[in-house]
């Protein structure tokens, strides 16, 4: 892609150019695959820019970041930590990258959520793409040209998974309501052989009402009147899928002017009066939306320990926390925090032909929000066998 550049970019007035792809990738090098989190095979979003300066391409590096930050916590309701990835995690031949990170509670890994590159000039030197220098001539010689400034970035299908993990539960997906296909699904209860043709068919009426004025006030909505299944097979159905919020209306709810409800997400019940769910109904799924979010935020920062002593880092992991803990960020020290994190066979419990090597931690990010603690030239690296001084408060754990 980068040798294009040079036809496309003429003078410092086309700046910045953007490049922008949506397709499916293949990768080709992929050992071992994960669902959802790593496929040989995935959809992906990348993007490609040219800069004048260092300051823009670092400006566009981070409003591209926050980008991604609000696919996840605003649409998809989950948390994630900004920060910058170590030398040893950026990518290959970058200035430096930037990252979204995210957690998996159920097991206490880290995960990559999406990534910010700055690529610096390293690029464009060696394909030799530039532009004209905007700063006045001098001379009657040629204008001076200067190697342009990249950037690149990227989201893949892996926040499908990292949400799938985060929300899910043992009655099958839980979506929040801003993404989910379907907001709410409504079920007829209290419909059964002894109800005659017409008042099903009244009752049927009143579910397209309720359907048809939800829709109006922006409400992706469906009922379901299979005939075959039974009103508490739907629910489980529904539950499997993940819909956000489940209305139930029977003959009983018809009487009283009402609606009950269900969440998906907490199992909360309660009733709406039918004159008032064209307000009550879109407020609920905010609240859904944002106790989503709440709860898997309040998870995260429960479960991301600030670390001062190295004895107390691998019970943390066990615990299944990330840590953030005092680090020098060099590429040596990091190859050995891996290394004595990383538990040995018989170290582990069970039968001997099932043990295994715990997980060793690596590098997450560099959080952009740094605690206090670290002093310049006084704090060491918690590495107990790296005799630098730390540069900055680094999160580490196992991850995928």
């Amino acid at each position: 892609m980068y040798p294009y550049y040079s036809k496309w970019i003429r003078s410092h007035r086309d700046l910045p150019l953007r490049l922008n792809q949506w397709n499916s990738v293949v990768r080709w090098e992929a050992k071992q695959t994960t669902p959802f989190l790593r496929a040989r095979e995935f959809l992906w979003q990348e993007g490609h820019t040219a800069h004048l300066t260092e300051q823009l391409a670092g400006e566009e590096v981070r409003q591209i970041l926050e980008l991604y930050a609000g696919v996840y916590e605003e649409l998809l309701a989950v948390p994630v930590v900004r920060g910058t990835k170590t030398e040893k995690e950026k990518f290959a031949g970058g200035y430096y990258t930037t990252t979204v990170e995210g957690y998996i509670p159920s097991n206490g890994r880290g995960i990559q959520g999406a990534t910010s590159h700055c690529l610096g000039q390293n690029f464009s030197k060696m394909f030799d793409i530039t532009v004209e220098d905007p700063a006045p001539k001098t001379g009657d010689g040629p204008a001076k040209h200067i190697h342009v400034w990249q950037n690149s970035w990227g989201l893949s299908t892996r926040v499908i998974g990292v949400m799938v993990m985060i929300h899910g539960d043992d009655k099958g997906l839980v979506l929040p309501p801003r993404i989910s296909k379907l907001q709410t699904i409504i079920i007829p209860v209290g419909i059964n052989n002894k109800t005659s043709t017409d008042d099903k068919k009244k009752h049927y009426d009143q579910l397209q009402d309720l359907k048809d004025t939800l829709k109006k006030a922006g409400i992706r909505v469906d009922y379901d009147i299979r005939e075959m299944y039974t009103p508490p097979w739907k629910f489980n159905d529904w539950e499997l899928k993940g819909v956000p919020l489940r209305i139930e209306y029977g003959p009983k709810d018809a009487a009283n002017s009402v609606v009950s409800f269900a969440r998906r997400d907490t199992g909360a019940k309660g009733t709406i009066p039918i004159s008032s769910i064209v307000t009550e109904v879109p407020a609920l799924l905010e609240t859904i939306q944002s106790d989503m979010y709440n709860k898997a935020e309040a998870a995260f920062r429960s479960h991301r320990i600030v670390i001062s002593k190295w004895d107390e880092v691998v019970p943390a992991l066990d615990a299944k926390n990330v840590v953030l803990i005092p680090h020098c960020l060099q590429e040596k020290c990091e190859d050995k925090v891996k290394e004595i994190t990383t538990g040995k066979p018989d170290e582990s419990d069970g039968p001997a032909d099932q043990k295994a090597p715990s997980m060793g931690m690596k590098s997450l990010c560099i959080p952009f929000e740094q605690p206090e603690g670290v002093v310049k030239g006084e704090t060491k690296c918690l590495n107990p066998e790296c005799e630098a001084f730390a540069k900055a408060w680094c999160m580490f754990g196992r991850s995928y």
